[in-house]
């Protein structure tokens, strides 16, 4: 009886100890993986919240294509939500923003074209592909769409500075634009620049003075024809 109950307590504390050990073979309460799990976790980074150039445009106005609808003011409150912006995509929300920029900078109510007009409407093109890349800073393509963008506004910019400079100025400060000057041309000196630089500078200046000399040799002859023409009419009788 006594043997029994031996065995039978010696195997459960066999299956105990089975249960209280790791698979590496170090049992569960041991100093060494207490301390492994007491060990400071990596803190995760929150995400910045991006905010849209977007945000202020009320979701209760109507899109572009309906807002000029004669019987937009007779439909029902459903379909009125249906067709503003708070069920429109982000293509329509940008139309708006182009409109609203536009707005800041145009003529005349007709006017679509001028230059203040284009810049204002790549400005809010530019600013959503900016808020794409932040959330996705891998996708070259708009990249390279945006890029393309900045150049076209540079030209646009450089034109109407040399063209109207106080309506440059009051565009730039209405569509919060900083202008700044293209940074001047630097080559890199590589060694077969830096020697093709300073054979054509030697060229230079032997070219330089064959020239010198060939004007030294004209200004002799000159002086000798003269002096010559003037012997010459000294002896001539008057």
């Amino acid at each position: 009886m006594l043997r029994v109950l031996g065995t039978a307590l010696l195997r459960g504390w066999n299956a105990t100890a089975a249960a209280t050990t790791t698979a590496a073979g170090i049992p569960s309460k041991s100093p060494l993986l207490q301390t492994a799990r007491g060990y400071p976790r990596t803190v995760r980074k929150r995400k910045t919240e991006i905010h849209s150039h977007l945000d202020d445009i009320p979701p209760t106005m109507l899109m572009k294509r309906y807002a000029q609808v004669p019987i937009i003011d007779r439909v029902d409150d459903v379909v009125k939500r249906i067709l503003s912006l708070e069920m429109a995509n982000q293509r329509e929300k940008v139309k708006i923003k182009k409109e609203q920029l536009a707005d800041k900078v145009r003529r005349n109510p007709k006017d679509c074209g001028s230059l203040e007009v284009q810049i204002a409407h790549l400005t809010a093109k530019i600013r959503t592909i900016q808020e794409h890349l932040q959330k996705l800073h891998k996708d070259k393509e708009n990249r390279r769409r945006m890029m393309m963008l900045i150049d076209r506004r540079k030209l646009l910019l450089k034109a109407l500075r040399n063209r109207n400079y106080d309506v440059f100025e009051n565009t730039c400060k209405q569509l919060d634009i900083e202008y700044t000057f293209p940074p001047a041309y630097c080559r890199r000196a590589t060694r077969r620049w830096v020697v093709k630089k300073a054979l054509c500078k030697r060229v230079f200046e032997e070219v330089k003075k064959q020239k010198a000399l060939e004007k030294l040799k004209q200004r002799e002859k000159h002086a000798k024809a003269a002096k010559d023409q003037a012997v010459q009419n000294e002896g001539t009788p008057v």
